[in-house]
């Protein structure tokens, strides 16, 4: 095996490629990582309209990581939709298992932007469990929002800032729009302000604020700074063109 470095991506195919898998995919590349994929739905949609998911086997999930990890060290796994919740549990359980200090940065995709609902609320009952097997969590408002319904935002964001660490994406703010707070080590809060000039939305930006979020922390740097480094990647995405499907800019 030569030097490169590996990480993973947990997701599903978009036609579009403006998120998901290949929208992971370039985004690791753009840092100069060799991505890695498991399939775990196949949708049918474009940059504005989803029709349908197509939902992978839970043991066909498995089975491509466990070929994966025969084959190559990956200590930095991203992970985007998943089904539902037990099925994450299953996938989360099989990565400790096979890498026990593999970092996971988990974004809850719990609603297409066009309005397709991917979890129900009855399955959020073993989000505690999920939690306390993942580096870091990336919502956005309105997905912290579905996390913990009976909870305020205020209270969500002190409960699972007590288990694990919190990327809050600021981009669906009623105010201050754009600004994305990190919490972590329980006791610490950075605001991450936005600087991006020229910004138009982009399918899957979400995806990429987490695959960038993953890339950083294969390289090294530490959460506070991966969280500076991929505001700013997805800002540079966001401002690449003025259509919905953003181009992907790769660092020196």
């Amino acid at each position: 095996m030569d030097k490169q470095q590996y990480i993973l991506a947990i997701a599903g195919f978009d036609p579009s490629s403006g998120a998901g898998l290949t929208s992971d995919i370039k985004t690791f590349e753009a840092h100069g990582l060799y991505g890695l994929s498991v399939c775990t739905t196949v949708t049918i949609q474009n940059d504005i309209d989803f029709k349908a998911s197509h939902w992978v086997k839970p043991a066909l999930i498995l089975e491509q990581i466990d070929t994966l990890f025969e084959r190559f060290e990956i200590q930095v796994v991203k992970i985007g939709i998943i089904e539902n919740w037990k099925t994450l549990v299953l996938v989360l359980t099989k990565l400790k298992t096979l890498n026990p200090t593999i970092k996971v940065v988990l974004d809850p995709v719990l609603k297409a932007t066009a309005g397709y609902d991917f979890h129900s609320e009855d399955e959020l009952n073993v989000l505690d469990s999920i939690l306390d097997s993942i580096f870091v969590i990336t919502p956005n408002f309105e997905e912290i929002k579905q996390l913990y319904p009976e909870k305020t935002i205020e209270d969500t964001i002190e409960y699972i800032s007590s288990k694990t660490n919190l990327y809050l994406k600021g981009g669906h703010r009623t105010e201050q729009v754009g600004l994305d707070q990190l919490f972590y080590e329980k006791i610490v809060q950075l605001n991450i302000e936005p600087k991006g000039i020229n910004i138009s939305p982009k399918h899957g930006s979400g995806c990429v604020l987490s695959s960038a979020l993953a890339s950083n922390l294969m390289l090294g740097r530490s959460l506070a700074e991966a969280a500076v480094s991929s505001k700013r990647y997805t800002e540079y995405f966001l401002s690449s063109n003025t259509s919905l499907l953003g181009n992907h800019i790769k660092l020196s």
